[in-house]
């Protein structure tokens, strides 16, 4: 079930409520701001250019920045990371811009409350100039939280892109993009008629019958079957949309890019993909 906008903020706060700097810093920005139009995450998976992971303590996607809150024990949290895709928000960060505040001094105590309040003043600041720069330019989405999973603005732009973090709530609203007219549909792939590409929804995680796995780079999938071994696959594209639980705990179908198969490293132990394009162009896959 979706949901709600109300929800939704209320569940990113109380994701950060045991942790008191990271919770204080983060409700200040939010209620400072007091701006509807822009939409955060807090927790979020994200990949900056260094290519490393990181969950990133607040994001503003449409803004494309993330804050990290660094707390005496921050650095080795960040370094816990492990096989959690299926549990986080996923944006491929190659031009985000990060900012950072540390919270405690150089004898590792806790650092004043008026000398935080002031950098984060400084910090919310920034992010109404930034808006206003993105506004000035054309290049700001206000958010709207209802149209978050629908695949009308998508389909009507005639794209969609990873760095737009695109999320659907079921298969029916993600095949849409591509010609789909059907009702309820919940098989893993789907066909694009005329062509040699496909819609995908993996699990890639661990799951009864499969071992599947997403790298650190979110290039490459590999394919396992727990039971029995696998035959040879056709060698099609394959539009990726992976089975996931979000931050607030509802399933979604999150897209990765296009992925194709890479001959030479399947066989029947396994099947490996690898991600081709981050971007698809509807009108390209006309048959």
């Amino acid at each position: 079930m979706k949901v709600s906008k109300d929800e939704y903020i209320l569940r990113n706060f109380s994701k950060i409520k045991h942790k008191k700097w990271e919770l204080f810093v983060i409700t200040r920005i939010i209620h400072s701001l007091n701006d509807p139009e822009i939409e955060f995450v807090c927790q979020q998976l994200i990949k900056p250019k260094s290519g490393k992971r990181y969950l990133a303590d607040l994001c503003f996607p449409s803004l494309k920045l993330y804050y990290e809150i660094d707390e005496l024990q921050h650095s080795s949290e960040q370094h816990k990371i492990s096989d959690q895709i299926r549990q986080r928000e996923i944006v491929d960060a190659t031009d985000f811009v990060e900012r950072r505040i540390r919270v405690y001094d150089s004898n590792k105590n806790d650092r004043k409350l008026g000398e935080v309040i002031t950098e984060v003043d400084g910090f919310i600041e920034f992010v109404r100039h930034r808006k206003n720069e993105f506004v000035s330019n054309g290049d700001f989405t206000p958010w709207d939280y209802d149209k978050k999973f629908s695949p009308d603005a998508h389909i009507e732009r005639g794209y969609i892109d990873v760095k737009d973090n695109v999320v659907f709530n079921n298969h029916r609203d993600a095949l849409k993009c591509f010609g789909y007219r059907g009702g309820h549909y919940q098989r893993a792939r789907w066909n694009i008629d005329g062509t040699k590409k496909g819609v995908w929804f993996p699990k890639l995680y661990e799951n009864d019958h499969w071992d599947n796995h997403l790298s650190d780079d979110f290039k490459t999938i590999v394919m396992k079957n727990k039971s029995e071994k696998l035959s040879s696959p056709e060698e099609f594209e394959w539009i990726v949309f992976a089975h996931y639980k979000d931050l607030l705990g509802q399933i979604v179908y999150k897209f990765l890019g296009e992925f194709h198969l890479v001959v030479d490293k399947s066989n029947n132990s396994q099947w490996v993909f690898a991600r081709r394009k981050t971007k698809i162009i509807f009108d390209d896959l006309a048959g």
